[in-house]
């Protein structure tokens, strides 16, 4: 016949996967952006995380005698559920003067006692508020001195202030 081919078909061939249109060059790549996107997104929210539930740092840039102080304080044993609180109170007091012998040498704080005792200490750091905790004093001189957990918490707290915080 004519040169006609009768067997092919008259509709163009079907065309190929490879390459894509257009439209889906630009849905790749906002595909590729939106995962690069949530991938940055989930870096920052594992870090966010990871600086909220770590551990608090340790005492970094105390002077290594507070640091002891400190580390000592941890270390006495509190007197909870009414136990006799003397020997703690007298571990706090020869702490606090062991402290303050060093830090003020000139100062005699160590032969201060009763208020004055007090008084010197809330000289040195106003933020502890240790002129209220009269029982510091007094609490080693009673024959049976007992204190709740309320009050042992908040005498431990402000003794911790005291040792970060006097100049």
């Amino acid at each position: 016949m004519n040169g006609l081919d009768l067997a092919a078909p008259l509709l163009p061939a079907e065309p190929g996967w490879w390459p894509p249109a257009p439209g889906w060059w630009l849905l790749a790549a906002l595909l590729l952006g939106l995962c690069a996107a949530l991938w940055h997104w989930r870096a920052a929210l594992l870090e966010h995380w990871r600086r909220l539930h770590a551990a608090p740092p340790a005492e970094t840039g105390l002077e290594p005698q507070r640091q002891a102080a400190l580390e000592e304080l941890a270390r006495l044993p509190r007197p909870y559920d009414g136990a006799p609180a003397g020997p703690w109170l007298q571990a706090l007091n020869a702490l606090l003067k062991r402290l303050c012998r060093a830090r003020y040498p000139d100062s005699a704080s160590h032969t201060l006692s009763g208020r004055a005792w007090l008084a010197f200490l809330d000289n040195r750091c106003p933020a502890a508020g240790l002129t209220r905790w009269m029982i510091l004093v007094e609490g080693t001189y009673r024959a049976d001195c007992r204190l709740d957990d309320k009050a042992i918490d908040g005498l431990q707290q402000a003794v911790e202030t005291w040792v970060r915080k006097h100049v």
